[in-house]
């Protein structure tokens, strides 16, 4: 600490110790958030630890850049609270060094957290997410364990439900079984009874063998082109023992990651923006084919040829289309209408056919342009959460758990809130991409550079005698004025 002043090494100290517990607490719930809209794609899949480990692994290096903004903002606001409810600041500021000053260390801490969380967002996340999606769509199609419920219907064999009245503890048999095979479809659906079911999973876990005990099967035969009697519409077949084998992958197989090269989450800033000019050229391509087919070859050129080829064989004498119409005989009336019916008809399909190939376009490059804009905006929230977390911390002069939770968690809501807004207007295409995403630094950065000016003005803007004060000399003023307005419609 040679390198740097006693009060920046302490200042930094200070911040530093709070920054690395809110920014744990802050990941944590942000990880346990995360894990709680994911949960039902884990919970019984019989996954692997070590993957439900890499899982989370990746999960919290995604959400890394949301945690950052939270954990400055908190850790900013209880340093410089704590140091201005223990009097510090103001002894510094009476020996006459200013607010800048002081947060002087800071500010080149947060500077190097700032480029450090754009590299991360730009180098790190796209791996992470890449992975992390990789593993969750893996967990996603991975067949769930069997474990068939008593007394209700379980459909988790695929076209297979089963019906289970009681269980033997001891060997885990299931019995008094009912099973309603839809594999064949629902026409030759056939139905198994048991006394007694034992499910096995083979060796490799790629099959399911079901043995039953005391049984009968009913099997529709209605589609048995071999029976030719129609008085008898199914087989019934009773046995002692039947050994049944069902496809069923129960390993958990890591898909490929190729699948999601071409997405927007697995990109740096070099590969979104080629992306983007990409996708832009193939957005005006597409727009102006379509036009080009619909002017030349649809509608605008078929009208001109056909008005052509009607004045050319009336020789100069007007024609209105209505009377031309209807001095047609019925039947090609009705011949013309439906004929136009068509061509309106497929005319609509191809615009609406056109105008989702356009929207898919459009959709890719909004998701592309998102992604580029937060690899800056969730870095530069950063700078923006500490200059308001500081001044502030510097005004209420409160230090602890209490206060600056409160005031932090509020601010953190209107910051989500506007970004989330923001996003959404950008992915409905309401306000253009960089408006949306940048809404919600533009709405936080003004409340920044207001308090740190008050801040460094020593005002009192949290001070409730100051208010009670204003508020007092209010009132007077307007109490003065009332009497004396009063007084001269006396007299």
């Amino acid at each position: 600490m040679k390198f740097m002043k006693r009060i920046d090494a302490y200042v930094l100290k200070n911040f530093l110790t709070l920054f690395f517990a809110t920014f744990f607490i802050s990941s944590f719930i942000l990880i346990m958030q995360f894990l709680w809209l994911q949960i039902d794609d884990i919970v019984g899949k019989g996954v692997p630890f070590g993957a439900i480990l890499q899982f989370f692994g990746y999960a919290l290096l995604s959400l890394f850049p949301m945690a950052l903004p939270l954990a400055i903002l908190l850790a900013s606001l209880m340093s410089f609270g704590n140091m201005g409810e223990r009097l510090e600041l103001l002894a510094m500021k009476s020996a006459g060094i200013s607010l800048f000053r002081i947060m002087r260390s800071l500010s080149y801490f947060i500077g190097g957290i700032v480029i450090a969380a754009f590299l991360f967002s730009n180098y790190v996340i796209p791996l992470a997410q890449t992975r992390m999606w990789t593993l969750l769509f893996s967990i996603r199609q991975k067949s769930p364990e069997i474990s068939i419920p008593v007394g209700e219907f379980y459909s988790g064999v695929n076209g297979m439900k089963f019906y289970v009245r009681s269980k033997d503890r001891e060997t885990g048999a299931l019995l008094n079984v009912m099973v309603y095979d839809f594999s064949q479809g629902f026409a030759n659906a056939s139905v198994t009874t048991a006394d007694t079911v034992f499910v096995r999973m083979t060796e490799d876990k790629m099959n399911i063998k079901l043995i039953f005990i005391q049984g009968e099967t009913f099997e529709n035969i209605r589609n048995d082109q071999n029976f030719q009697t129609s008085g008898v519409p199914y087989r019934r077949e009773t046995f002692r023992r039947r050994d049944v084998l069902i496809d069923f992958d129960a390993n958990f197989n890591v898909m490929d990651e190729e699948f999601l090269e071409s997405q927007h989450v697995a990109k740096d800033v070099s590969r979104l923006n080629k992306d983007i000019d990409s996708i832009k050229f193939v957005q005006d391509s597409l727009r102006g084919c379509y036009a080009d087919i619909l002017v030349n070859q649809r509608v605008v050129a078929p009208i001109f040829n056909r008005i052509d080829s009607i004045q050319l064989a009336s020789v100069g004498t007007p024609l209105d289309a209505d009377s031309l119409f209807f001095s047609l005989p019925v039947n090609k009336m009705t011949a013309v209408a439906k004929s136009l019916d068509n061509t309106i008809g497929n005319e609509v399909s191809e615009a609406v056919y056109q105008t989702a190939v356009i929207s898919d376009a459009d959709s890719y490059f909004i998701r592309h342009a998102i992604e580029w804009h937060r690899k800056f905006t969730l870095s530069f929230a950063c700078l923006i959460f500490f200059f308001i977390g500081a001044p502030l911390g510097a005004i209420i002069r409160k230090g602890g758990l209490g206060m600056p939770i409160v005031i932090s968690v509020c601010l953190f809501i209107v910051y989500y809130i506007v970004d989330t807004s923001g996003i959404k207007m950008a992915q409905e295409m309401v306000v253009p991409v960089w408006v949306g995403l940048w809404l919600s630094s533009a709405v936080l950065l003004p409340i920044g550079v207001f308090l740190t000016y008050k801040a460094a003005k020593d005002s009192a803007l949290f001070n409730t005698d100051a208010y009670k004060l204003f508020f007092g000399r209010v009132w007077l003023f307007i109490d003065k004025h009332i009497v004396s307005i009063m007084k001269k419609y006396k007299h």
